[in-house]
């Protein structure tokens, strides 16, 4: 018969990391991804199909069938998500995985482990690749101060601002600015960034990181000036310091 404290064990919320591409998963994720995928049958995930075909790469006999989703991306409500912890109530381990690199690092699940927190659910980070970390890491530039600014705005003026407010802040307090930006823009920021900041400012550059066509450069802005670039819808990590 199970004891009292047995019976009401809750179980875990795992943040599991995804790849950052189409490389091959045991290249850049532990076994330790492996074997809680291979355990755990209920997921949050932005995306249903692309969770699904990534369980299949790491676990490729796991019965999809067994699979439960709870889906966390912009169309979710804010009243469905306590719902997805219900499993962690009542004893099942949940894990939580981002289409690319790690949960709740710009990317959507902040909330879901805030939540954890509130019910006293364990909350287990296992490891895996950040572009964010694996870009600083590559740059040269300030890794003992630093901040990540996530997307910058849209608007090319008020973008131009933000450019320089960064630009002054890392000069002020000698920290690293790290930033994204869509895909399909990266072209478009990179040529806004060399007319906005100043020669000698540090500017990193971190593409498709950790695939075989990674590239990763940390140049002056002047320097920048004269070399072609080719970010359209790549996956990019901005870096700036001066």
């Amino acid at each position: 018969m199970p004891t009292h404290k047995q019976e009401f064990e809750k179980g875990k919320l795992f943040l599991i990391p995804s790849r950052l591409g189409e490389q091959p998963p045991l290249e850049v994720l532990p076994l330790s991804i492996r074997k809680k995928i291979n355990d755990i049958d209920t997921y949050i995930a932005e995306n249903e199909k692309v969770t699904r075909a990534f369980i299949k790469k790491i676990v490729p006999g796991k019965p999809q069938s067994d699979l439960t989703f709870f889906l966390l991306n912009k169309f979710t409500k804010d009243i469905e998500i306590p719902a997805f912890l219900d499993p962690c109530k009542n004893g099942k381990d949940v894990g939580m995985v981002s289409d690319a690199g790690c949960p709740g690092i710009a990317d959507p699940g902040s909330q879901i482990v805030n939540l954890a927190h509130q019910y006293n659910i364990k909350v287990v980070p296992l490891v895996g690749p950040s572009s964010i970390l694996l870009a600083l890491m590559a740059s040269g530039m300030n890794g003992q101060n630093f901040a990540f600014n996530g997307y910058l705005p849209i608007d090319k003026s008020e973008c131009k601002s933000k450019i320089k407010q960064l630009e002054k802040r890392s000069i002020k307090e000698n920290q690293s600015q790290v930033f994204i930006e869509t895909p399909y823009r990266n072209d478009q920021m990179f040529e806004l960034l060399l007319k906005t900041l100043q020669p000698n400012t540090k500017l990193c550059i971190g593409c498709e990181l950790t695939l075989s066509t990674e590239y990763i450069q940390t140049k002056s802005v002047s320097e920048w000036q004269n070399i072609k670039l080719d970010l359209h819808k790549k996956p990019c990590i901005f870096i700036i310091q001066q």
